[in-house]
């Protein structure tokens, strides 16, 4: 129970430091992607169940909010976390190279579905200027906060919660 109150209290409070921090430093109305860097990290230092329920519950709140496809980001955001969750127990604490690479595609898969979700499909074909005003941007800007954040992250997680480790979580040492 306790673990679960504390990922909900990470959860609310990256869905909120997003919502109103991230916008606040955004930079030509590009902002860092704070719930991208939630799932990747969750899911490498939790496993492919949490990081997937992680997504998931980021996603529905982002939908909640400011969906305009109901399940949209709640998919996109879950199959991060997932995804994420197969590089479990191999990524080791002091190397900060993986959850930087994850979080840079999982950015560039978010923003590219949210392209074709919201843009392609309702007409809106120049990919190449959405790449380079939004895409580009972004992956930049979540780089440099995912060297700053995931640390906190891995603080607040070995600190607080009682974590029972499963080689069944990871694919890679999987028997």
């Amino acid at each position: 129970m306790r673990n679960k109150l504390i990922l909900l209290l990470l959860i609310l409070v990256s869905f909120f430091l997003q919502c109103t921090l991230m916008k606040g430093i955004a930079i030509g109305s590009v902002s860092p992607n704070l719930l991208v860097i939630l799932c990747v990290s969750m899911g490498l230092m939790l496993g492919k169940a949490n990081g997937l329920f992680i997504g998931f519950f980021t996603g529905l709140l982002v939908d909640l909010f400011y969906g305009y496809y109901p399940g949209t980001h709640a998919a996109i955001y879950m199959y991060l976390g997932f995804g994420s969750g197969f590089f479990y127990k191999v990524c080791y604490d002091d190397d900060i190279k993986v959850p930087i690479l994850l979080a840079v595609i999982g950015d560039f898969v978010y923003n590219f579905l949210t392209y074709v979700f919201l843009f392609l499909l309702q007409g809106n074909t120049d990919f190449f200027f959405y790449l380079r005003r939004v895409i580009l941007p972004e992956i930049i800007y979540t780089l440099v906060l995912t060297a700053l954040i995931y640390r906190l992250y891995y603080k607040v997680i070995h600190r607080f919660m009682r974590i029972k480790y499963k080689e069944s979580d990871s694919l890679w040492l999987a028997k």
